[in-house]
């Protein structure tokens, strides 16, 4: 998910964080896009000196730069070991995106992620150090049937494979309850951790806040129960 979309999380970043993004296909530039307009510092990298140019260009890095990723001196000299994260975003070149985990964790990069383009490279990226391991295409498969049968939920941020945090509007069941009246815990198995509108959000809210019609709730629990939230 795009965590820049969800509401709440716009202002939650630390400031100082920077990112390394290796690979400038459409994914390691969405990835450098979101990212950069978040306001953090990124820097880009890929083989492609056009790709390379490119994303200078479009100002969707603070920094880019040609390397070759699987000869560990390039990262070196360029810096990549100093980041905190640094994402892989090469998941369709199986065997750059190994040694370039690989190389990576060598050099004590605390967290690395690595897009995978298959469950068997999945594995093998877990396998030489990955920290975290993304699969966009069937991420993004498993958004749209989301926003197909649940439009009421306007952004979801993925905990693990069975628990979220979504963004969703405030069901007509539940209009003009307060809080504590609807029993979010007991009926549904979730907490609401925030109500707002727009970009302006109440964090812990009073369990005698009245919710209405077009108003947002985020709410965390388990898929399961997220399910069977009311439309």
């Amino acid at each position: 998910m795009n965590l820049s979309s969800l509401g709440l999380f716009r202002s939650i970043r630390q400031q100082e964080q920077q990112f390394a993004v290796i690979g400038l296909g459409r994914f390691g530039r969405a990835v450098c896009s979101s990212l950069h307009n978040l306001g953090y510092e990124v820097l880009g990298t890929d083989i492609d000196e056009k790709l390379v140019s490119r994303s200078l260009t479009d100002h969707i890095v603070s920094h880019a730069v040609e390397l070759n990723s699987t000869d560990p001196l390039a990262l070196k000299e360029a810096g990549i070991f100093e980041f905190d994260t640094v994402i892989i975003a090469i998941g369709n070149y199986l065997q750059e995106s190994i040694i370039t985990t690989l190389n990576l964790k060598e050099a004590g990069v605390p967290h690395v992620v690595a897009k995978a383009s298959s469950e068997v490279h999945g594995k093998l990226l877990k396998r030489v150090g990955a920290d975290h391991v993304v699969f966009p295409e069937q991420e993004a498969g498993c958004a749209l049937a989301r926003s197909l049968t649940k439009p009421s939920i306007l952004d979801r941020f993925d905990i693990d494979s069975d628990h979220s945090i979504v963004e969703v509007l405030v069901p007509e069941e539940f209009h003009g309850k307060t809080i504590m009246e609807l029993e979010m815990r007991s009926r549904y198995g979730l907490n609401i951790v925030a109500v707002g509108q727009n970009d302006k959000f109440e964090i812990n809210p009073d369990p005698n806040r009245r919710l209405f019609k077009g108003l947002a709730m985020v709410v965390i629990g388990s898929n399961r129960d997220i399910d069977r939230l009311p439309v």
